[in-house]
């Protein structure tokens, strides 16, 4: 009788334990069968009672590496609640996308690899800031509703810990599969495991340009910057194209090739229809400061990005396609099946972005590729002449859908647009004299960087609608 206590015991855990959460710990049971009760953060007011925090647990799990692949050991947090862990409703709706199959809540649980000190004693307890990191980052989802995605990166423009005095390079994020967490099917859904990944400036700024697997192969190319499991090491002072310089001219020469893999960013904006003939004169540009900071880097599946505030958790996202035919940039269409053509368009871009227009026009419009800018309500996209399943031609450049405003960059007018933004892509937004305008006459055309007018910004969309 004493024998079948435990067993019991055990039982009546798991008929308790949300069917959602016991198919994610079983998932991680596979990897650390000696760890049934891990270190573990725990919210102690549940979201669904009103509580700030969206995460119900944080799993701190010791991997011991493996030395053969050249693994270090490490601390493994694993999050449990961005997906369903209950299937009440409670937290999460059930999916009703359609698909054959369905996403658990979000679709995605958070990890987290940090390496552990060399001379670390046998008995060491993790450090709870990356619980508190995986927290902010769903608070961000839950806020937000944009889920994450592979490739996805995050500038954060702080480190990581939370630190005000720390030197480390180590602050931002990029999204990876994580190596020992595959997909999930639970009672809810699939759920999939998105590994965080510290990264430096220079390699966020380049995976926006670029893409963030791409920079994610990178990395695991070697120990020093997280290897094939992509294990964050706060003490890493530089960054792969410093301790690889070939790197660097290879991506160079390749995006030179090939174009970006960035489809999009969020950012503010506003815009209006100019009548004929509106442009007579071209304003001329002003840029100050060349050594000010690299201004905002976004970049993924959402193309959903909020402009980040120096000291509260918000983060930027972008997102990569290399498909010609045009997507819709929002998750949820309510399109009206009219086009309204535009005799002209002044485009209003918050500063935050300005960079991007080089990226649009340089690494995507030249290569016959799209790309948009996401604001809340609204979408504008540019569009190259050899895109297919877009609303504008040269006979009619500029059109609205419903919420989204389409602006064709014909082939001749790309260099002289090239030759004009170059200024903007080594510039931040604290580097530029605003109101900066840019017009092209001939074309009926003219961008602004400005602040938009706040009263003008996350309405439902223009009045063509």
């Amino acid at each position: 009788m004493a024998a079948a206590a435990p067993e019991k015991e055990t039982a009546l855990k798991k008929r308790i334990l949300p069917r959602g959460l016991q198919k994610l710990i079983e998932q991680c049971l596979k990897i650390y069968p000696d760890q049934t009760n891990p270190l573990q953060v725990t919210t102690v007011l549940k979201y669904w009672l009103g509580g700030q925090d969206p995460l119900d647990y944080i799993s701190m799990y010791h991997n011991a590496g493996d030395p053969e692949q050249n693994i270090p050991p490490h601390w493994h947090y694993v999050s449990f609640g961005l997906s369903d862990l209950h299937g009440d409703g409670r937290v999460h709706l059930a999916d009703t996308s359609g698909g054959l199959e369905p996403r658990s809540g979000m679709g995605f649980e958070l990890t987290f690899r940090l390496v552990k000190s060399p001379d670390a004693a046998a008995n060491e307890r993790p450090p709870t800031w990356p619980a508190n990191l995986l927290q902010s980052l769903a608070k961000y989802v839950f806020q937000s509703g944009n889920r994450l995605c592979t490739g996805d990166n995050i500038p954060w423009r702080r480190s990581l810990d939370g630190s005000k005095d720390s030197n480390t390079a180590i602050q931002h994020m990029l999204i990876a599969e994580d190596p020992q967490l595959p997909r999930t099917e639970t009672p809810f859904g699939w759920v999939d495991f998105l590994q965080i990944v510290g990264v430096t400036s220079e390699e966020l700024e380049q995976a926006s340009r670029w893409n963030g697997k791409g920079m994610l192969n990178l990395l695991t190319k070697d120990p020093a910057t997280g290897g094939p499991w992509l294990i964050t090491d706060m003490a890493r002072s530089s960054s792969v194209f410093e301790q690889f310089p070939e790197t660097l001219r290879q991506l160079e020469l390749d995006l030179e090739k090939e174009g970006s893999d960035l489809a999009g960013v969020n950012a503010d904006f506003t815009f209006k229809e100019l009548a004929k003939g509106a442009l007579t004169v071209a304003v001329k540009k002003e840029v100050l400061d060349p050594d000010e900071e690299l201004s905002r880097s976004i970049s993924s599946c959402n193309i959903a990005v909020k402009e980040e505030a120096p000291e509260k958790d918000t983060l930027e996202q972008s997102t990569g396609s290399t498909s010609s035919d045009m997507v819709n940039p929002f998750d949820n269409p309510n399109i009206p099946s009219r086009v309204f053509p535009l005799t002209g368009i002044e485009l209003t871009l918050a500063p935050y972005a300005a960079k991007f227009l080089m990226l649009a026009v340089r690494d995507r419009i030249r290569h016959g590729r799209h790309f948009t800018f996401k604001a809340q309500h609204m979408a504008v996209t540019f569009v190259a002449e050899s895109v297919t399943g877009s609303i504008v031609n040269r006979q009619t450049p500029y059109a609205v859908l419903g919420s989204w405003v389409q602006i064709l960059i014909p082939n001749r007018l790309v260099p002289r647009m090239v030759e004009r933004f170059g200024e903007l892509s080594t510039r931040s937004a604290d580097g530029l004299k605003i109101p900066l305008t840019y017009e092209w006459p001939e074309q009926n055309l003219k961008f602004i960087i400005d602040n938009p007018p706040p009263e003008l910004l996350n309405q439902q969309g223009p009045i063509l609608a």
